[in-house]
């Protein structure tokens, strides 16, 4: 069975009339995404097993990778993609607002350099970033590209 994961992309309006959207997206730490930029960046999100609630996995997520809590308020479902390797990811969607220079992911361990016998411990995020949708579009992953084109479709309903 294919790996599922849960994200929440957090937007807000900006601008002075409230009309502009800026959504928030997430740099992998590591040193395999140390120098990848465009197509590199994602949702925050992370993976759960089969009877698991992905609105809670969503949370639990954001609040790990970005050392915040997940705003409050009622989630919008931008449904479920399945990325080229497979994995499948569920989305929501949340207005709010976060301070990027608060953020504080946990680390991961890996052998580092590989076949070095060594254990690095490395940030699950390095950078997170307020972006209009027309940069969202370039940065993230390409199979999560559609949850930037939900959210604004959900917005036209």
């Amino acid at each position: 069975m294919a790996k599922q994961s849960a994200g929440l992309l957090l937007y807000r309006r900006a601008g002075s009339d409230g009309g502009d959207v800026e959504v928030l997206i997430v740099h992998p730490g590591g040193p395999f995404w140390k120098n990848k930029d465009d197509g590199a960046w994602s949702v925050p999100k992370g993976e759960y097993d089969a009877g698991d609630d992905p609105w809670a996995v969503a949370q639990r997520e954001f609040e790990e990778e970005l050392g915040q809590r997940a705003p409050s308020g009622e989630p919008t479902d931008l449904g479920e993609i399945r990325q080229a390797g497979g994995k499948r990811v569920r989305c929501f969607a949340v207005e709010g607002d976060l301070d990027i220079t608060e953020v504080r992911s946990n680390t991961f361990m890996m052998q580092w350099p590989p076949k070095s016998d060594r254990m690095e411990a490395f940030p699950e995020v390095d950078a997170a970033a307020w972006v209009v949708p027309a940069v969202a579009r370039v940065k993230l992953v390409k199979g999560q590209v559609p949850f930037v084109d939900a959210l604004l479709d959900a917005f036209s309903d």
